[in-house]
């Protein structure tokens, strides 16, 4: 079982490890959030079961904490019973309000529990639940006080198959964009971030004046999908597109010059895997400001810069020096593919498979009937 709701972050490396446990032979339940998010995530993946649990954020007020509370005890009754109809031989769960109630469930039964944590700073659920684990995966030089000895794995955020860098090409004509040219994407994390997208707005004509398309997903809820033509450089016709959501990253990645996101580990990963170059916005209200270390990472490596958010209405002379230096664009990606050579989702199956099976050693074993 896989506990991977809430938000993109956490349901899409979730994939990423029933794609690879279904590869070694194990049937795979995904446990995720009832959030509208999520079921729109998952509508690309029939092929996977997918299970709603009850969860909802910890807040300190009255009404939101009594919230919690009850939420967190239908789901540990759900989570109860689930473990015994299905008798899963290992439980894993990527943070997030959702991972609670089942991995305290499966503690409780004597299922092994792993955590994963992709950002730089573990969040809240992987702190407090990490008592209980046997294993908790976490990026390198990353470590946890709460856990107990040698329960640790250094292990990077396992990454979907379809993650892949496209032929720019290929991508651009894939998400309606013009061959040639320069072309910024804007990312707001699954749930969009509404200052990168006033940004990408008031940006857009003097990026088209510049001859660079672009392509903004503003996420749920914060305006409806258009596509306009504004004027180049040359009086020709740019596209400049807005999407509430996207279920083709690999390409709108592969298709960009550069992207202008928040600092989600999931999203560094993936940008990581797709050689992008990235300006990050870190979400100044992010749990322990674990997006802020997230990017200071992914600069350190040479994948980019980072800007707070409080100036990044002022970002657009960067954006568009950064887009000119073609050397510096390629040293950037030349610093992402050296590294993206870490396999983290095969180090981590390797790890479960060890911990599932002490005895036997990690197997790339097909058509076991157990339940991961």
């Amino acid at each position: 079982m896989i506990s991977c709701g809430g938000t993109g972050g956490h349901l899409s490396p979730g994939i990423a490890l029933a794609e690879g446990l279904r590869g070694r032979g194990y049937a795979v339940t995904l446990l995720i959030s009832e959030k509208k998010i999520d079921a729109r995530l998952v509508e690309k993946y029939p092929h996977f079961e997918f299970v709603r649990i009850a969860g909802a954020p910890l807040a300190w007020s009255p009404r939101p904490l009594a919230r919690f509370v009850s939420s967190q005890l239908r789901g540990l009754a759900f989570s109860r019973r689930l473990i015994r109809e299905r008798r899963p031989v290992a439980i894993v769960g990527f943070g997030g309000f959702t991972s609670a109630s089942i991995l305290l469930a499966g503690a409780m039964a004597g299922v092994p529990v792993a955590l994963h944590e992709a950002n730089r700073v573990p969040g809240k659920a992987v702190r407090v639940m990490g008592r209980l684990a046997k294993r908790v995966y976490l990026p390198p030089g990353v470590g946890l006080p709460q856990a107990k000895p040698g329960i640790v794995r250094p292990a990077g955020l396992p990454v979907r198959a379809e993650i892949r860098r496209y032929p720019a090409a290929e991508a651009r004509a894939a998400m309606g964009l013009r061959p040639e040219g320069k072309v910024v994407v804007v990312l707001g994390g699954s749930q969009g971030a509404s200052s990168l997208n006033t940004w990408a707005r008031t940006a857009a004509p003097a990026l088209a004046a510049a001859g660079v398309q672009l392509y903004c997903v503003t996420g749920p809820g914060k305006g409806d999908g258009t596509t306009e033509q504004l004027p180049g450089p040359n009086g020709d016709m740019l596209p400049v597109i807005f999407s509430p959501f996207c279920d083709r990253m690999a390409e709108l990645m592969s298709a960009a010059d550069l992207v202008v996101s928040r600092a989600g580990a999931g999203t560094i990963a993936e940008l990581v895997r797709c050689e992008t170059p990235a300006v990050l916005v870190p979400y100044p209200f992010a749990a322990d400001d674990h997006q802020a270390a997230n990017a200071a990472y992914f600069v350190e490596h040479g994948g980019g810069v980072a800007v707070d958010d409080a100036v990044v209405a002022g970002i657009t002379p960067q954006v568009l020096t950064l887009l000119a230096d073609d050397a510096a664009l390629a040293a950037y990606r030349q610093s992402l593919r050296r590294l993206e050579q870490a396999d983290a989702l095969g180090t981590v199956l390797d790890d479960l498979e060890r911990l599932i099976n002490p005895s036997e050693p990690p197997r790339e074993a097909v058509g076991r009937a157990q339940t991961a």
